[in-house]
Protein backbone atom coordinates (compact mmCIF):
# COMPACT_ATOMS: atom_id res chain seq x y z
CA UNK A 1 0.00 0.00 0.00
CA UNK A 2 1.92 2.99 -1.52
CA UNK A 3 -0.64 6.07 -1.87
CA UNK A 4 -0.45 9.57 -0.63
CA UNK A 5 -3.45 10.08 1.02
CA UNK A 6 -4.10 6.81 3.14
CA UNK A 7 -8.17 6.57 4.74
CA UNK A 8 -8.26 6.20 8.49
CA UNK A 9 -11.48 5.69 9.55
CA UNK A 10 -12.02 6.52 13.30
CA UNK A 11 -14.97 3.56 14.84
CA UNK A 12 -17.73 6.89 14.92
CA UNK A 13 -16.97 7.66 11.47
CA UNK A 14 -16.81 4.41 10.20
CA UNK A 15 -20.68 3.74 11.78
CA UNK A 16 -21.58 7.39 10.34
CA UNK A 17 -20.79 6.00 6.57
CA UNK A 18 -23.04 2.69 7.62
CA UNK A 19 -25.51 4.06 8.95
CA UNK A 20 -25.54 6.64 5.50
CA UNK A 21 -25.67 3.93 3.32
CA UNK A 22 -27.82 2.00 4.59
CA UNK A 23 -30.50 4.80 5.18
CA UNK A 24 -30.66 5.24 1.64
CA UNK A 25 -31.72 8.83 1.86
CA UNK A 26 -28.94 10.65 0.75
CA UNK A 27 -27.74 11.82 -2.82
CA UNK A 28 -26.21 8.87 -5.15
CA UNK A 29 -22.97 10.60 -4.91
CA UNK A 30 -22.49 10.76 -1.27
CA UNK A 31 -24.01 6.84 -1.01
CA UNK A 32 -21.07 6.49 -3.22
CA UNK A 33 -18.46 8.47 -1.83
CA UNK A 34 -19.33 7.02 1.96
CA UNK A 35 -19.12 3.06 0.12
CA UNK A 36 -15.78 4.19 -1.48
CA UNK A 37 -14.53 5.53 1.99
CA UNK A 38 -15.53 2.60 4.12
CA UNK A 39 -13.41 0.06 1.21
CA UNK A 40 -10.50 2.42 1.43
CA UNK A 41 -10.11 2.14 5.09
CA UNK A 42 -6.97 1.12 6.07
CA UNK A 43 -7.98 0.31 9.79
CA UNK A 44 -10.07 -2.29 8.59
CA UNK A 45 -7.82 -5.05 7.53
CA UNK A 46 -11.23 -7.63 6.67
CA UNK A 47 -13.16 -4.80 4.39
CA UNK A 48 -10.15 -2.96 2.81
CA UNK A 49 -10.36 -2.98 -1.01
CA UNK A 50 -7.46 -1.52 -3.81
CA UNK A 51 -8.46 1.29 -5.82
CA UNK A 52 -9.57 -0.89 -8.64
CA UNK A 53 -11.76 -2.93 -6.77
CA UNK A 54 -13.46 -0.21 -5.54
CA UNK A 55 -13.56 1.68 -8.80
CA UNK A 56 -15.11 -1.67 -10.31
CA UNK A 57 -18.00 -2.10 -7.60
CA UNK A 58 -19.26 1.22 -7.56
CA UNK A 59 -18.76 1.78 -11.16
CA UNK A 60 -16.60 4.96 -10.52
CA UNK A 61 -13.71 6.00 -12.48
CA UNK A 62 -10.30 5.05 -10.04
CA UNK A 63 -9.63 8.73 -10.08
CA UNK A 64 -13.02 9.46 -8.26
CA UNK A 65 -11.44 7.06 -5.57
CA UNK A 66 -8.30 8.90 -5.42
CA UNK A 67 -9.92 12.21 -5.07
CA UNK A 68 -12.51 11.11 -2.55
CA UNK A 69 -9.67 9.92 -0.10
CA UNK A 70 -7.42 12.91 -0.97
CA UNK A 71 -10.32 15.12 0.08
CA UNK A 72 -11.08 12.98 3.16
CA UNK A 73 -6.89 13.07 3.90
CA UNK A 74 -6.72 16.92 3.52
CA UNK A 75 -10.19 18.16 4.56
CA UNK A 76 -12.56 15.61 6.56
CA UNK A 77 -15.04 13.46 6.31
CA UNK A 78 -17.78 16.33 5.26
CA UNK A 79 -15.67 17.50 2.54
CA UNK A 80 -15.17 13.88 1.39
CA UNK A 81 -18.93 13.12 1.16
CA UNK A 82 -20.20 16.40 -0.06
CA UNK A 83 -19.47 17.60 -3.76
CA UNK A 84 -17.21 19.83 -4.85
CA UNK A 85 -18.28 23.32 -5.14
CA UNK A 86 -17.72 24.68 -8.70
CA UNK A 87 -15.39 27.28 -9.44
CA UNK A 88 -17.18 30.41 -11.04
CA UNK A 89 -15.40 31.93 -14.00
CA UNK A 90 -15.90 35.66 -14.88
CA UNK A 91 -17.94 36.34 -17.38
CA UNK A 92 -16.36 36.64 -20.87
CA UNK A 93 -18.82 40.00 -21.63
CA UNK A 94 -19.48 42.46 -19.61
CA UNK A 95 -22.30 45.17 -20.23
CA UNK A 96 -20.26 47.32 -22.00
CA UNK A 97 -18.69 44.47 -24.13
CA UNK A 98 -22.20 42.62 -24.65
CA UNK A 99 -23.45 46.52 -26.39
CA UNK A 100 -20.88 46.14 -28.83
CA UNK A 101 -21.66 42.48 -29.74
CA UNK A 102 -25.00 43.53 -30.03
CA UNK A 103 -24.46 46.57 -32.27
CA UNK A 104 -21.83 44.38 -34.10
CA UNK A 105 -24.27 41.75 -34.63
CA UNK A 106 -26.69 44.65 -36.16
CA UNK A 107 -24.34 46.24 -38.53
CA UNK A 108 -23.78 44.97 -41.78
CA UNK A 109 -21.65 41.62 -42.26
CA UNK A 110 -18.34 41.46 -43.85
CA UNK A 111 -18.14 41.96 -47.72
CA UNK A 112 -17.21 38.01 -48.67
CA UNK A 113 -20.29 37.05 -46.43
CA UNK A 114 -24.04 37.30 -46.75
CA UNK A 115 -24.47 37.09 -43.21
CA UNK A 116 -22.66 37.64 -39.48
CA UNK A 117 -21.84 34.10 -38.06
CA UNK A 118 -21.21 33.19 -34.04
CA UNK A 119 -17.61 32.10 -35.58
CA UNK A 120 -17.24 35.34 -37.76
CA UNK A 121 -18.50 37.56 -34.38
CA UNK A 122 -16.30 36.23 -31.89
CA UNK A 123 -13.44 36.86 -34.01
CA UNK A 124 -14.46 40.36 -35.10
CA UNK A 125 -14.60 41.36 -30.94
CA UNK A 126 -11.02 40.04 -30.17
CA UNK A 127 -9.51 41.91 -33.83
CA UNK A 128 -11.28 45.04 -32.50
CA UNK A 129 -9.80 43.93 -28.83
CA UNK A 130 -13.25 44.47 -27.54
CA UNK A 131 -12.33 41.30 -25.13
CA UNK A 132 -9.09 38.87 -24.88
CA UNK A 133 -10.66 36.23 -26.89
CA UNK A 134 -14.25 35.15 -27.28
CA UNK A 135 -16.29 31.60 -28.02
CA UNK A 136 -18.95 31.20 -30.50
CA UNK A 137 -20.92 29.61 -28.15
CA UNK A 138 -20.53 32.77 -25.78
CA UNK A 139 -21.27 34.75 -28.85
CA UNK A 140 -25.04 32.78 -28.84
CA UNK A 141 -25.74 33.02 -25.60
CA UNK A 142 -24.98 36.48 -25.12
CA UNK A 143 -27.53 36.99 -28.42
CA UNK A 144 -30.30 34.38 -26.96
CA UNK A 145 -30.19 36.38 -23.75
CA UNK A 146 -30.85 39.57 -25.27
CA UNK A 147 -33.08 38.53 -28.15
CA UNK A 148 -35.17 37.01 -24.96
CA UNK A 149 -35.25 40.02 -22.97
CA UNK A 150 -36.31 42.36 -25.87
CA UNK A 151 -39.15 39.82 -26.63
Amino acid sequence: MNKRYVVTLTAAEREQLRQLTKAGKAGVRQIAHAQILLKADTSDTTAYWTDAQISDAYQVHPNTVAEVRKRFVLEGLDAALKRKPAGHRPRSLDGEAEAHLIALACSTAPEDHAHWTLRLLAERMVELQYVERLSHETVRQTLKKMNSSLG
